[in-house]
């Protein structure tokens, strides 16, 4: 009788090494990791355009609270749910010239009455506590705001050019509402809001 023995398992083929991808290979895969990150960036630009804008302040309309070569960025969304309040300070395309964007404080909204004598301005028969103005006002005058419009000053209130002489702002010419200062660096922060809602409405 003969001796029988268990099948053993052939071993296994010795491993190998995976070949290294080639030159087009890598070149492919380089190409494609760079396009991946200008789409990122782009997507990401697109994102801070539509949710942001950047202005630069040109002149001293707005002395001493924005000084002129200074850049800020300027919220678009701010006013989806609600308008402006009395004391933002607003970016708007100019009615005289829409290509022209202008930025200046709101002082009144609609159904108010704005008056400016005596150095002072009021709103519905309330004077205005203003810390931020250059100067009191030179000029006098009486305006009424209608539906859908904003009255608007400069602080620097002897050199704007803003509703006293032009006239109420059409809600629609509004581009947003600045909210920081970024350049130059030493000026960099946000931009202080002044509370004027004691001046109620009739």
């Amino acid at each position: 009788m003969q001796d029988t023995h268990p099948l053993e398992p052939a071993p296994p083929p010795p491993l190998e090494a995976p070949a290294a991808p080639g030159l087009g290979a890598r070149l492919l895969r380089a190409l494609g990791e760079v396009l991946q990150t200008i789409l990122i960036a782009a997507l990401l630009f697109v994102a801070v355009n539509l949710v942001t804008a950047r202005i630069r302040v040109e002149g001293n309309s707005m002395e001493p609270s924005l000084h002129d070569g200074e850049f800020v960025v300027v919220n678009r969304l701010a006013y989806l749910r609600h308008g402006p309040e009395r004391g933002d300070i607003i970016v708007f395309r100019f009615p005289l010239d829409p290509q022209r964007r202008f930025i200046k404080r709101v002082i009144g909204l609609p159904g108010d009455t704005v008056q400016v004598h005596n150095g002072s301005v009021y709103v519905n028969g309330i004077v205005l506590d203003e810390p931020y103005i250059n100067a009191p006002p030179r000029y006098a005058g009486e305006w009424t705001i209608g539906e859908g419009e904003l009255f608007v000053l400069g602080d620097n209130r002897n050199n704007s050019s803003d509703s006293q002489n032009w006239g109420n702002l059409p809600f629609s010419a509004v581009i947003g509402k600045a909210v920081l200062v970024y350049w130059p660096p030493s000026e960099m922060g946000l931009i202080p809001h002044y509370d004027l809602a004691g001046s109620a409405s009739p």
